[in-house]
């Protein structure tokens, strides 16, 4: 066993026939007694069929047995996001590497109507050749499947929810974009943006609280990377990077800003003449 989730199990298994490894989700219950899950599972085994990105875990088939849904997927070899963050800092290059390739996934998730609502350290699985898998689409949503979650109802990670998300309203990219805004909090950060002893007073920081500018945890992060996290993580989805390939580019400036320290001077110049700018057409008002 890999591991249990809300949706089921997964098992790392061998085809005894073509000898090739695999990852095996089984829904955990009975699909007569859990319509809802049982509906559920299908949506993403229906998603996850009409997949082709190298950033997203591929599912090679799906069949039913004894009335249980079970997806047969690729399986990956690596460490999840989680597990490497637990053996020390990661460098702050490759977590924008890291992250680049999330929001490639998502932007093509997104491109097809899918939003993930479950970005999490946990559901990123890093190869050994640094490539990134994004796994575990068992609570996404399709704009073809929307009666799968009713009004109201709160799905996703406790840390890691958009304000939305914990609302129970309705969530569009920009709810991805929040998680992934609070997972480079927490990686590039050294902590989670937001941390109590309750559930609910997570939840209502999530809505309520602005976090402490993650430069203000760690002096190192360069002021353009606090600042797009701190976007990223707004809690008005319009306040927000509008989709994956924004925050994706404002990451790819700030890699290039530190591999030519020529570059952050010009930004820093353009940022400085265009403050200059904004003052003078307020004095002109």
């Amino acid at each position: 066993m890999l591991g249990v989730g809300g949706m089921g199990r997964v098992y790392r298994v061998r085809n005894v026939i073509s000898d090739r490894t695999e990852a095996m989700k089984v829904l955990l219950p009975d699909l007569v007694a859990e319509p809802d899950l049982a509906g559920r599972f299908i949506s993403e085994i229906r998603m996850l069929a009409s997949f082709d990105h190298p950033n997203i875990a591929q599912l090679h088939t799906a069949f039913q047995v004894d009335n249980q849904l079970v997806m047969m997927m690729e399986f990956v070899e690596g460490s999840t996001l989680e597990q490497i963050a637990k053996q020390g800092a990661i460098p702050q290059s490759e977590v924008i590497k890291y992250v680049q390739q999330v929001l490639a996934a998502l932007s093509y998730a997104h491109g097809r109507g899918v939003i993930h609502r479950d970005i999490k350290p946990a559901n990123i699985m890093v190869t050994s050749q640094g490539n990134v898998k994004l796994m575990d689409f068992g609570i996404a949503k399709s704009r073809t499947e929307q009666d799968l979650t009713r009004p109201g109802t709160t799905m996703g990670s406790l840390y890691y929810m958009s304000p939305e998300q914990v609302r129970g309203g309705t969530v569009d990219a920009r709810s991805d974009i929040y998680s992934v805004g609070v997972m480079m909090y927490e990686l590039l950060a050294g902590r989670r943006p937001f941390v109590a002893d309750s559930a609910y007073e997570i939840l209502n920081q999530q809505c309520n609280v602005i976090p402490q500018p993650p430069l203000e945890v760690n002096a190192q992060l360069p002021p353009p990377l606090s600042d797009i996290i701190v976007c990223a993580m707004a809690k008005d989805p319009a306040n927000r990077f509008q989709n994956a390939q924004a925050l994706s580019n404002a990451l790819r400036q700030v890699a290039a800003m530190q591999n030519d320290p020529t570059k952050s001077e010009e930004a820093a110049f353009a940022r400085s003449e265009e403050h200059t700018s904004e003052l003078q057409s307020h004095h002109d008002i």
